[in-house]
């Protein structure tokens, strides 16, 4: 086993331009007034991994440019499509108007596991809360479902932008076990639909 070098790496990733121009997963994340501008770029530098459709900054989301955000971001403010929307609830009202499944990421009386997405939810939007207070409630009731992480520790939640990778990929995982045109050669097609281990 041998690293990868920095060129080699290079010779695998989009360009910028390419980036730009390429298909995306039907996968969009929605940030309800999330407070941190580091929170916000991380959460651009996993989208941009995922290489979402979108990701709608809602309410007082702070959004580019800032020297904040670009910290953790690293240059995916400029990979990632994204827009500004005041209202969280207008945003994901569009959404199930376009026959976007929503979903929001909340430990609510409902939550189904995180990992039991199908590819008939795609596509598919995650809406990601505040820091403290999560999701809106008025923004929960035009969510389709919620998804949860499992806890088994103390804590009952983890940081944002951790949970945004965690479900993004999965969601990501998902997607591409239901669609056998983006599997790698060595994957079987006769695997199960459902995405759950």
């Amino acid at each position: 086993m041998r690293k990868l070098t920095y060129t080699e790496l290079l010779h695998q990733r989009l360009t910028l331009e390419h980036a730009q121009r390429v298909e995306r997963h039907p996968i969009i994340v929605v940030l309800d007034n999330i407070r941190s501008l580091y929170n916000v770029g991380s959460i651009f530098r996993t989208a941009d991994a995922v290489r979402v459709r979108e990701l709608i900054l809602c309410g007082y989301t702070p959004s580019p440019p800032r020297p904040e955000i670009d910290k953790t971001a690293l240059g995916a403010t400029q990979s990632v499509p994204w827009r500004a929307v005041a209202s969280c609830v207008a945003a994901v009202r569009e959404l199930r108007h376009s026959g976007i499944r929503v979903f929001a990421v909340e430990l609510t009386d409902e939550s189904r596991p995180y990992d039991s997405l199908t590819p008939e939810d795609f596509p598919a939007a995650f809406v990601f809360g505040n820091e403290i207070v999560g999701v809106q409630p008025e923004v929960l009731q035009y969510c389709h479902a919620a998804l949860a992480i499992p806890m088994y520790g103390v804590k009952h939640s983890l940081n944002v932008a951790v949970a945004a990778g965690i479900v993004l990929y999965e969601a990501l995982r998902c997607y591409r076990r239901g669609n056998w045109e983006y599997l790698p050669p060595q994957v079987s097609a006769d695997a199960p639909a459902h995405c759950s281990p």
